[in-house]
C-alpha cells in the first residue's frame, strides 16, 4: 500500500494524474493526438489532463467518462491509471 500523504489537496492530485498519464502514453507510442481521438476526445481536453489543469490556476477535474476512455485506450484499469493515495474529499469527515 502507499504510503499515505497527508492532506494531499486535489490540485496535487490532479497534477500526479497527469504525470501518470504522460507516462503511460509515452509507454504505448501515443502521440497526445493520437490518444485523445482514439480515446473520443479533443487533444485540447487531453493536454489539459497531462497538464492537471483545466484552465491556468484551476485544478484539472476530469468526468469518469473521459478517464475510463483513456485508460480503456492505455490498456489499463482505473486502479493503475489513479495515483494513490487518494485525497481527502470528505472535508475532514
Amino acid at each position: 500500500m502507499a504510503k499515505q500523504r497527508p492532506e494531499e489537496t486535489w490540485d496535487e492530485f490532479a497534477r500526479r494524474l497527469g504525470t501518470r498519464l504522460q507516462q503511460r502514453r509515452i509507454e504505448h507510442g501515443f502521440s497526445q493526438e493520437r490518444l485523445a481521438h482514439a480515446a473520443g476526445i479533443t487533444r485540447y481536453t487531453y493536454q489539459k489532463l497531462e497538464k492537471g489543469e483545466s484552465s491556468p490556476g484551476r485544478p484539472a477535474n476530469p468526468s469518469l467518462r473521459n478517464i475510463m476512455a483513456v485508460a480503456q485506450q492505455l490498456e489499463v484499469t482505473l486502479d493503475e491509471l489513479l495515483p494513490a493515495p487518494w485525497p481527502d474529499l470528505g472535508g475532514g469527515r
